[in-house]
């Protein structure tokens, strides 16, 4: 048996997925919130999809695109908790050794490159809905994020892979104090 394959591919469904929202957090509370960057619907004056604009710059259009920017929250938020209930399934014994190991945070690294490559390709590059940064430069900007995201990636499979295996300390039988 192998067992660096078996605790890597183990790890891999709840890294990934934590990933997914631990980048989406990244993306949503540095990007929308903190430099005000853009919001979910701010680029919407020249998408591909026909959404009605909403500037950031009205009242009613930051209404909007607040909502949308919590919708997305929404999403980050219910991806970490999924995230973490599949890795509390997989977790028995050695719990110190999971978390500190380079195969669980690997596959965060994995999820969340795989977060700005989806979101990027598609909110940024295919839906035009918004861009990293609006103005001159976007383009730089949009291509950055998503450099970043399979730089991401790269390193968390490389992390991952030299993962040493998590091996369980042998089994103590319970006795029943019934019997």
């Amino acid at each position: 048996m192998n067992t660096h394959h078996d605790t890597s591919t183990s790890l891999a469904l709840p890294g990934v997925v934590l990933g997914i929202g631990l980048g989406g957090f990244v993306d949503g509370i540095l990007l929308h919130q903190i430099l005000q960057w853009h919001h979910m619907l701010t680029s919407t004056d020249d998408d591909r999809v026909g959404v009605a604009y909403y500037p950031a710059d009205t009242v009613h259009g930051l209404e909007i695109n607040t909502l949308w920017d919590g919708l997305f929250h929404t999403f980050t938020w219910l991806a970490v908790l999924i995230g973490l209930a599949l890795l509390y399934s997989r977790v028995t014994r050695a719990r110190q050794r999971l978390w500190t190991s380079r195969s669980l945070w690997g596959w965060v690294l994995v999820g969340w490159g795989l977060f700005n490559l989806v979101e990027g390709i598609i909110d940024h590059h295919i839906l035009a809905i918004h861009h990293v940064r609006s103005g001159d430069h976007q383009t730089l900007w949009d291509i950055g994020f998503l450099i970043f995201g399979a730089v991401l990636v790269a390193i968390g499979w490389a992390l991952q892979r030299t993962a040493t295996p998590l091996t369980a300390p042998p089994r103590t039988e319970q006795r029943n104090p019934t019997s």
